[in-house]
């Protein structure tokens, strides 16, 4: 099962009334999905480890083979995130400095985020609170894992893409057509 164990994760900042907050998601690479993620008002790297351990809770607490990609930001760099990520049996895997393109998973769900809520048709800021914009982003996430289609997933959600592939390990169900 370690193939399908690989999470990108990024950080990216969004403007509120009171200044700058911080959001942090954790993405399956496997499906897209969305498995953890943290807003706060600051960029530390503690945001980054309560996003990995909500991705860690969402999908079990140990799993062979865990990849965590992200870029060199100081938060993946840091001392405590690789100790936490040798805690969990997790490897780091971190791009090269200064290419979004190593990143490009984790690059891409930042762009959906700004441009479908934050700058999107259906946007609420700028948010007065960190709470707020938390509130706005848990519905983007459910929209975003649960509805939205995705191309590589054969135009299919992430989790009806899930679904659909656990219901073929398990012989339920065949899978037709999906990349």
């Amino acid at each position: 099962m370690g193939l399908y164990w690989r999470f990108a994760h990024d950080l990216t900042c969004v403007a509120r009334w009171a200044g700058a907050a911080y959001v942090c998601f954790i993405i399956h690479a496997f499906s897209r999905m969305i498995v953890g993620w943290r807003v706060a008002s600051h960029m530390r790297a503690e945001m980054v480890l309560d996003a990995i351990e909500m991705a860690r809770w969402s999908r079990g607490h140990h799993h062979d083979g865990l990849r965590c990609h992200s870029d060199a930001g100081s938060q993946f760099t840091s001392i405590r995130y690789g100790e936490r990520l040798a805690e969990i049996g997790a490897t780091p895997s971190i791009g090269t400095v200064g290419d979004s393109y190593d990143n490009a998973l984790a690059e891409t769900v930042n762009g959906y985020y700004k441009a479908e809520l934050v700058r999107g048709p259906a946007r609420s800021g700028p948010w007065k609170t960190v709470e707020d914009l938390e509130l706005a982003t848990l519905g983007w996430v459910q929209w975003h894992n649960t509805q939205r289609l995705h191309a590589y997933l054969g135009d299919t959600p992430p989790a009806e893409f899930e679904n659909a592939f656990y219901a073929v390990r398990t012989g339920r169900e065949r899978l037709v057509g999906m990349k």
